[in-house]
């Protein structure tokens, strides 16, 4: 672990091992599990997760790109699970980097809402999603620096990296 600021600190590894108060879930709209991080989010946490996810999906229909919602963690070591949709990369011609910021944003909103003292990120779009990674990084460590120097209840934000590319461009933006 490298701790950059007092309040940021980087990780490279599993997401789902951390006892945070939240880790946050790179989701889909239909907030049914799917591959990376959001599959492995709802296997290690088990059938909990999904329940509320489909409560809220009834509730509120598909959570639009931007958008959190928070739900259990069920078996992690977290007490919640922020689940929020990063953009499609589609060439920068649709707001993609507008929706990643709001994506983190309304994380970090829900956090203050539920009083989550600690939140850990993974790298939101830059997988399937095709993200460019430099680009989304910077995006993630700039929305999350300006939410924190006007919130001072969120004390610990770790962003998690779980390949070595996205640790290398992380650790080299905190510099």
């Amino acid at each position: 672990m490298k701790t950059l600021t007092t309040h940021i600190s980087l990780i490279q590894g599993d997401i789902t091992h951390l006892e945070v108060d939240a880790i946050v879930n790179a989701a889909n709209s239909s907030l049914m599990g799917g591959g990376g991080v959001d599959g492995a989010i709802h296997r290690e946490g088990g059938p909990a997760i999904l329940a509320e996810c489909r409560e809220i999906i009834a509730r509120e229909g598909p959570c639009p790109t931007g958008q959190a919602v928070i739900t259990t963690a069920g078996n992690l070591m977290a007490k919640y699970v922020i689940h929020t949709v990063g953009p499609v990369w589609q060439g920068g011609k649709n707001d993609e980097e507008g929706l990643l910021a709001n994506a983190y944003l309304n994380s970090l909103k829900l956090a203050i809402k539920y009083d989550i003292a600690s939140i850990a990120f993974p790298n939101i779009s830059t997988g399937v999603y095709g993200f460019p990674k430099e680009k989304a990084a910077q995006i993630a460590i700039n929305t999350v620096s300006q939410f924190l120097s006007g919130h001072k209840q969120i004390h610990k934000v770790f962003f998690v990296c779980f390949d070595q590319e996205n640790y290398e461009l992380y650790s080299k933006l905190l510099e």
